[in-house]
């Protein structure tokens, strides 16, 4: 599905972000049956940017839509989850570039892992425990915001 948000932005140093009005990911979480927190992953198809990768269900933000709209929509997209399903709990942005450019990442609680449905942008969806996330081989930009991203988490959950 097209949205007028497709499209790159390069930067002065030719650093390339995908969608015009920013883009933003659901980091959606579970609990797990071990007692564990859930995260759902995306394991990026080969021919997409960062192919190969481990990242967030997300994309393009559309110039009528919220950061939260975006991240729910490209959920429901990649990962068939239905936004009746979550109840969201913060929006960080977690990268601007030189250009204004934004991606923000919506944090998301579900009951229990919910199931998902892989579209042609995902080679694979996985619910993976909170604490073994970063063994996998992470999107860049997910892996650097991925240790604030926790912290977030904690400071949302300090009980945890």
């Amino acid at each position: 599905m097209r949205g007028d948000g497709d499209g790159w932005v390069i930067d002065p140093d030719g650093a390339r972000y995908w969608g015009v009005h920013g883009a933003a990911g659901l980091l959606l979480r579970a609990p797990l049956a071990d007692g564990q927190v859930g995260i759902l992953l995306q394991h990026r198809a080969i021919w997409s940017h960062q192919g190969g990768t481990w990242g967030l269900p997300g994309g393009a933000r559309d110039s009528h839509e919220s950061a939260v709209d975006t991240a729910v929509r490209e959920a429901g997209e990649e990962a068939g989850i239905g936004d009746a399903d979550l109840r969201v709990v913060a929006a960080v942005v977690t990268h601007e570039a030189p250009s204004g450019w934004t991606y923000t990442t919506v944090i998301a609680d579900v009951g229990e892992p919910v199931r998902t449905v892989a579209n042609g942008e995902s080679a694979e969806l996985r619910w993976v425990a909170e604490a073994e996330v970063d063994g996998l081989p992470l999107h860049p930009a997910f892996g650097q915001a991925w240790p604030a991203l926790r912290e977030r988490m904690t400071a949302l959950d300090p009980q945890t």
